[in-house]
């Protein structure tokens, strides 16, 4: 290929990928996809998979190019869909559309796909590049590969803590350690996850509603790993169980009688047992995965944050950092559990991310792998 062509694809499929992202919280369990139809350095037309159900990135850039896609090449951020499911397959589209080549970032997982788009375009006489900005294109989509390959969702850790690491006073008290920014950047977390987890002490001492404020593309499940079924009815995640759902977490040991309060207010009482907490949360993260969840936020407390950890089901996190000092030996720490006995065996960061968000520091960042 001459170098001048690679340097148009890269273009083109850097584009689809920005474009891709705009899907974001709006069409998960799906992949976000981006679509650029372009001839040479000429734009045609674009589009992007908007929302779960909707058509695909692909039928959308060929709505609006029309007839001007005909011999054209059609950049996607995954190989295209050859099978029905939500919508009609999207090669059918692209080789009804006449585009003579194709270029993916990479192939599809996705069993009823993955590699079967590649083979039924090529049959058709359509020229298939596959690879082209694959890195980022699979960075893109890490919490969908994560619940093809694993079936589990991704685990974004969350928490605030003052400067000397600490998420709550010796007395317990945490509101507010971050400002009023921080907390508006949480809320579009909460907007975008599919569920929000925490611990029942968490529940207990801090009584959080766990929604998004705005609203965001999604309404995030409240889920509490609670072993003994305590939660308060008084609670506001109880008292609200019938407007936005809430699954309480227990174990076989948790009394009966509170099963059934927790259910006739609402929730959804789901039996999780296992040897130890680690345990217990991979196997409520499993059931999660089944029911489709992509994205889980961990908004703690420390054993919870612990557990995640020991498990190693943390796969990003987002820290905001007070510039204030506490102090106590018994004030909380974000991150309990067994931790690691060296540095050298510590969890670091992909390529962290940090900014100055009012007068809190946020530092967000991939956990390497």
């Amino acid at each position: 290929m001459d170098p001048s062509d690679a340097a148009v694809d890269v273009q083109w499929m850097g584009r689809a990928l920005l474009l891709a992202e705009r899907g974001e919280g709006s069409v998960e369990p799906n992949p976000m996809v981006g679509c650029v139809i372009a001839r040479g350095n000429a734009f045609i037309a674009e589009g992007w998979h908007q929302r779960f159900g909707q058509a695909h990135a692909e039928v959308e850039a060929l709505r609006t190019a029309g007839e001007a896609a005909r011999g054209a090449t059609l950049y996607v951020t995954l190989e295209p869909c050859c099978h029905h499911g939500q919508t009609p397959p999207c090669t059918e589209a692209i080789m009804a559309a006449g585009i003579a080549r194709v270029v993916a970032a990479q192939q599809d997982p996705f069993p009823r796909v993955a590699g079967g788009g590649v083979r039924q375009l090529q049959a058709a006489g359509i020229v298939v590049d596959v690879g082209v900005l694959e890195s980022a294109a699979r960075a893109l989509n890490a919490p969908y590969h994560k619940l093809l390959a694993r079936g589990r969702p991704w685990v974004i850790a969350k928490w605030a803590m003052t400067l000397d690491g600490k998420i709550a006073s010796r007395s317990g008290e945490s509101r507010w350690i971050s400002g009023e920014l921080s907390r508006q950047i949480v809320h579009m977390l909460r907007g975008r996850v599919d569920a929000i987890l925490i611990g029942r002490g968490t529940a207990c001492a801090d009584d959080p509603l766990l929604t998004a404020r705005p609203p965001g593309p999604r309404i995030a499940t409240r889920v509490v790993l609670d072993s003994r079924a305590a939660l308060s009815s008084d609670s506001q995640l109880v008292r609200t169980a019938r407007e936005v759902p809430v699954i309480v977490v227990v174990t076989s040991a948790a009394p009966l009688e509170d099963r059934h309060r927790l259910t006739k207010a609402g929730c959804e009482v789901l039996v999780v047992d296992g040897a130890s907490p680690s345990e217990r949360l991979e196997r409520a993260l499993a059931e999660l995965g089944q029911r489709r969840m992509t994205n889980v936020l961990v908004e703690g407390g420390s054993r919870l944050l612990g557990a995640c950890w020991d498990a190693g089901e943390v796969d990003e996190v987002h820290v905001f950092i007070a510039p204030r000092l506490v102090g106590g030996q018994d004030a909380i720490s974000p991150v309990a559990g067994r931790g690691w006995p060296t540095i050298a065996q510590a969890h670091s960061l992909v390529d962290p991310q940090c900014e100055r968000v009012g007068d809190d520091f946020y530092v967000r960042g991939r956990v390497a792998r």
